[in-house]
Parts: C-alpha cells; structure tokens; sequence
C-alpha cells in the first residue's frame, strides 16, 4: 500500500432516503462503487439539496463502515459550487472532478493506485480504460448508463400508480441493448470457438471458481453456477480466475476456413458486452431500485427476461453481494425468465424516437453545390465580418515559456500556427473583458487559451474545462510552474459545469461540442469567442438537431446540412486550391447558421476568419455578444 496519498474530499447529493438507496441515485452508485472497491481514500461528504436535515437522518443505514459529514452548498469550495454533483477535488486544490462517470473511473484508478495489488478493478475500466469515457451528449451508451437509467427510474419510484403503469422507454431500451450481438476486440477468435462448439453440439465448462470466490462462499455468499455458454465461460473465467492460462484448442479447418460473416454472434453476458465493467455498477443500484418497485407493485417483468438475467448474473460477480450487504442492499433473488411471445411484448415504438440511435447518416451522393445553390437562390451565402484587429499579436518573446503552446512535443511549425490562432483568440476576449469577469475555456485540452489568458489577465478569473484527465493535468503542471493564482481546472462533460460567466472561449471545439459550448454561453448570457472544428462530426443528437436557425430549417432538410458538414471539413491544405475554396464556403455556410441561431436569443454575433488565414485550415472564428 502506498503512503502519504493527498486526502481528497468527495461530494455528493442528498435529497432523501428511501428503503435501502440514497437518492438521487448518482450519490447510491457512488457510495456503492467505494463499497465495492472498499475504498476508504476519500473523505465523503453529503450536501443536502433541501432545509433541516438531520445528522442521524442522513447518516443512518449508509455504507457500512464509511464515514460521512453534512455540508451545506454554500460551504463547498467555490470551484466545486460551479459543477453538478458528485464532485472530488484535493483538500485546498483548485482541481475538481465532477460528474458521475469521471468520478467513478477517478475512485477506480485512485484506488489502485494506492493498491496496486488491486488490479482486477482496472479492469472495471474496459478495453483501453475507455468505459464511459465518452461524453453524454455524443455517446448514447454513456448517456443512457449516466443519466437516461437512474432519471427513469428515479422518476418511477416518484410516479403515482396511475402513472407509473408502463415500463419506463429507458429501461426497454436497455432490455434492447442487452439483446444486440457483442461486438468486443479480437472477437474473431471467440466466434470461432463457439461455431466448434456449435459444431460439436458441445458445452462450455463450467468455470472454476477463483480463490476470491472460494472465500466470499465460505463466508455465505454461495454463487450459482452461471449458464454452460460459452461467453459465460470466457466472461467468468477472467473474473474468478485471472492468473490462468488460456486454453489453447487447435481450431479444426474447417472452423479456421469459415468466413468472418459466417460465424455465430457473441451474447451479452454483460452491460458493455462480454466483460463485468464499471457500467455494470453503475446500472445495478438502479435496476435494484426498479425491480424491488415493480415487485411491489405486483408487475410482471416478463418483458425484461435479458435485464432479469443480467441482473441475477451481476450477483455472480465476486464482491458484488458483499458490497451490496455494505450499502444495506437486499438484492432480490429473480427467477429464470423466458420470453413472453411477441404479441404479450410492449411493440418496440414505445421506446421514443429520441432515445434511438440516429442512424440517417448514411452515405450521401453528389457534392455540395445543389445544397450551395439551393440556399444561393434563397439569398443565402457564406459572409465572413472583417477582422477587428488583424495584425495584433502577444509578444511571445518575452512571456516565459511555461505560457507558449511550444512548452512540449509540438514541433515549431504547428507551435507558431498555435501562436497565431491564441493572437486571435486573446485580441478577441481582451477587447470583451473587463476586470472581475470569469472566463471559461470550454474543451481547454492542455490549457493553450485559458493560460495565457489568465496569465495576461490577472484581474479576471479563468476556468478550464476538460474531459480529459491527461491533457488538465499538464495544463495544471504549467499554471503552477506560473504561480497562477487566478485559474481552475474542471475535469468534467460540460453538462456538469453550471457556474455563472461573463466570457466563454473554445479554440477547435469538435462537432457538436461547439455547439454545446454556445448554449452554455446563451443560458449564462455570456459573451462568445469560439473556433469550431471537425464539422464532419456534426449529427443531430438528443439536445441538439440540425440545421440550427430557422431560416436553415426553412430551405435545408438534415440531410442537406450534413452534405455541407462534410465538405467543411475539406479545407486541408494539400487539397487543390478550388476544393479548399469550396471547403471554406461550406465552413461559412455551416457557422452562419449557428450565428443565427444565436441571434435568435439576442445575440449578436459576427462569423470572422482568423489571420492569417494560413494559421489553421479550420480557421473560423465566432464573436457572439448578448444584446
């Protein structure tokens, strides 16, 4: 065990107690994941969202041995009163985590980290730690895990009977979800397995239970013997028994010769596929919530046989029941479900048009001159408002090097463009900013706007938002070879950030995230400095459809703007110069949309192409003021 970890101050939520779960359901599933992990690294606080609440009210039947405190919202750090709930930042830090799946994946990697022996938790992270690492907003599956799940069925258990009848369209899209085939890396080589066994009309061995499940069974917490599939063998085999060596089956030829689309799909044994992640405890304590509700209520759950499985094999997990015994979760023990016949199963329309996935990506024809005409004949076409200051530039001679974006493996070509996208940027929030004003660098990556500005501007407050960890870690490694005293670092979705600003700056926010962080800007009626990028991302999401502004709406049809998406990415500089030309036209085009859009809410905002234009083959730039 390594010593002298930094003690690190968790919040959570706390509306009210109900039976054996905390809600909101985000505070239940983080105080169940530290049971799992028995991780006692955090000091945990509760922040009640309403008036007098007691101590023992709070405190009483919570995770086992774990010690909480009361704190009022107006006693938490300031940085962490900016962002949604749960949050983690280091006592004293101006660092803060929030949002459920970076904290989660935060406990997980502390903890073993300060365990290395710990490590079948990293596993709870997925192929290349990617689980739930995707934002909300452009993942459905991190939408539906973090929000979409514990709202429905926080929703259901809130609902009178009269409307709490139907099955929430959440829950059947999960039930949908679990029923697709697995698609997991080299599953090749799985496929071919079960295809010989297929072949051989033979059954998958029952696992071997592990040395921590021979123990957790001597302790009572007796596990069923999962079904004889194969993909529960190879799932249960790397839970209970890691350290064995695979067992290498020479595959018949005519196995090795099938063709990749010949082979049998792979099962769900699991949330994300074949292998227990953190995904899964993330589900459970509200899938508990819902069916100990349903049984309740006497509901038949025989549309849910996948769900009713799953949930009866997550209990085979080592260390599930334990941490459940922890958090006072009486885990119900559910009968083997068989599907009801097609016609006894609510029709898959009920699962709403905005919760599937939109699929009307699909290969378009032709180039985007119709859709250029279409809008020209309209009276539309790209117009680009001169720039307000074109020669300005920071002398970034005489700034230490720990401000310059070349501090790094940046190559001193792209370090120079860099320089020159930050001149525009900076001359842009210097003429918006007055002293006192909060600046937030939305998608920040390692800190290049929000450094300089905070160093340039040390009467305004600057604050870094980033989802990833390695990137604000950096910034964070510069601001303090600064001595900055003036910044915060936010690693968070930017749904989770809710602070009051006076100024928000984005330098290349991809796809959507530009976007999102223009809606950020309208909601706080903040000031806008942005550059967009990757416009081929662009797709309509669950808050977001496109074309954005009504006169677009009015001429275009989805497919229409997504052909300019597509081209506006064609603005590479090794591209012939009349594709480029046409490239910069669509990128015009795509922004004026969103600048009327924005104007919609009282904006105004000028779409202005940065200098030089040499500086970034996405060269865009918008400056959007409330009026």
């Amino acid at each position: 065990m390594k010593d002298s970890v930094a003690e690190e101050h968790l919040y959570l939520a706390f509306s009210h107690q109900c039976r054996d779960s905390i809600f909101p359901l985000h505070t239940s599933i983080s105080l169940f994941l530290l049971s799992y992990c028995d991780c006692k690294l955090f000091k945990v606080f509760l922040v009640p969202t309403g008036e007098d609440v007691g101590d023992q009210c709070v405190t009483k039947n919570l995770a086992g041995d774990l010690e909480v405190h009361l704190i009022s919202r107006c006693q938490l750090p300031v940085v962490v009163q900016s962002c949604s709930l749960p949050a983690v930042v280091v006592k004293d830090d101006k660092f803060c985590r929030a949002g459920l799946s970076v904290v989660l994946r935060h406990i997980i990697q502390k903890t073993f980290e300060a365990d290395p022996s710990k490590k079948d938790l990293l596993e709870l992270l997925g192929f290349k730690k990617t689980c739930l690492k995707a934002c909300a907003e452009v993942s459905q599956w991190t939408r539906l895990c973090e929000i979409s799940i514990p709202l429905a069925v926080e929703r259901f258990l809130t609902a009178s009977p009269e409307h709490c009848q139907a099955i929430p369209p959440d829950i059947l899209l999960l039930e949908r979800k679990l029923g697709e085939p697995v698609r997991v890396h080299n599953d090749d080589k799985i496929r071919r397995q079960k295809l010989q066994q297929q072949k051989a009309g033979a059954k998958a061995a029952v696992p071997v239970l592990g040395k921590e499940a021979t123990e957790e069974s001597k302790t009572g917490e007796v596990h069923e013997h999962p079904s004889s599939s194969l993909e529960l063998s190879v799932a249960f085999s790397k839970l209970l028994a890691p350290e064995a060596p695979d067992v290498v089956n020479r595959e018949a030829p005519h196995i090795r010769r099938a063709k990749t689309s010949d082979l049998p799909l792979l099962d769900h044994v699991f949330a994300e596929g074949l292998y227990f992640t953190v995904a899964d405890l993330v589900l459970l304590p509200c899938i508990h919530q819902f069916l100990v509700s349903s049984k309740k209520q006497g509901k038949n759950l025989v549309n849910l046989p996948l769900i009713s499985s799953w949930y009866r094999r997550v209990q085979e997990v080592p260390g599930v029941k334990k941490a459940a015994g922890k958090c006072n979760m009486e885990l119900l023990q559910l009968p083997e479900l068989m599907s009801a016949p097609e016609e006894q199963l609510q029709d898959s329309s009920s699962v709403p048009d905005e919760l599937e996935e939109d699929n009307d990506d699909s290969h378009f024809i032709g180039g985007p001159r119709p859709t250029m005409t279409k809008l020209m004949e309209n009276g539309i076409e790209a117009k680009f408002s001169p720039h307000p200051c074109p020669s300005w530039t920071l002398d970034w001679t005489s700034l230490p090097s720990a401000v310059s974006p070349g501090e790094g493996k940046m190559s001193r070509d792209r370090a120079l463009r860099k320089q020159q996208q930050l001149n525009n940027l900076v001359a842009a929030v210097k003429k918006l900013a007055k002293p006192g004003d909060v600046i937030v660098d939305f998608c920040s990556g390692g800190g290049h706007v929000g450094i300089v500005l905070a160093y340039m501007m040390p009467s305004c407050q600057v604050v870094l938002i980033e989802n990833k960890e390695l990137s604000l870690i950096r910034a964070k490694d510069r601001s303090d070879e600064l001595g900055l005293n003036n910044i915060w670092f936010i690693q968070a979705n930017l749904d989770y950030f809710n602070g009051t600003f006076n100024i928000g700056v984005a330098l290349h926010a991809c796809g959507v995230a530009t976007d999102m962080v223009i809606e950020h800007c309208l909601r706080a009626r903040a000031a806008f400095v942005i550059s967009p990028c990757c416009y081929g991302f662009i797709q309509n999401t669950v808050k977001f459809k496109y074309p954005r502004s009504h006169q677009f709406k009015e001429i275009l049809s989805y497919k229409e703007h997504m052909i300019l998406c597509r081209f506006a990415d064609q603005t590479a500089v090794q591209l012939p110069p009349e594709r480029r030309l046409i490239g910069k036209q669509c990128m015009g085009l795509v922004d004026l949309d969103r600048a009327w859009a924005a104007e919609e809410h009282n904006y105004s905002v000028q779409v202005i192409s940065m200098e030089p234009e040499s500086c970034s083959p996405k060269n865009n730039m918008f400056v959007g003021i409330p009026t």
